[in-house]
């Protein structure tokens, strides 16, 4: 990178860390930042969701490379989401009332379709 390309793009920092510093402070309420479990599981539902819309048209563009890779990269980063999701929702306590059957039946239904489409080195990534 030229000189003067990357003396401008450190002029930026200063005013990119205080528009993050602002966001925070304006955005983000104090103290610790806890989804309970139903919120995790609504969370994973849509996650779960868009892992299966990105999937059917990854698929269906599937003939022409440069639609299908880039849908094929957001398919992986919506299934690492919906993992993680799974996993904090399995971190959180339930209330005795609800289960958490839904949450792992439809979690099984993704990873059924992510190991039909992906290879575990695709996952890595």
């Amino acid at each position: 990178m030229p000189h003067s390309e990357q003396a401008a793009g450190e002029r930026f920092v200063p005013l990119a860390t205080a528009a993050l510093d602002l966001h925070r402070a304006l955005a983000v309420p104090d103290g610790p930042l806890v989804a309970d479990a139903t919120e995790l599981d609504n969370l994973h539902a849509h996650a779960v969701a868009l892992l299966f819309l990105l999937d059917s048209h990854a698929e269906s563009a599937g003939p022409v490379r440069e639609l299908a890779a880039p849908l094929r990269a957001a398919r992986i980063r919506a299934w690492q989401l919906a993992e993680r999701l799974h996993h904090a929702a399995h971190a959180t306590p339930y209330p005795p009332a609800t289960g958490r059957r839904s949450l792992c039946q439809r979690h099984q239904a993704a990873v059924r379709l992510i190991r039909r489409r992906t290879t575990p080195a695709d996952l890595r990534t």
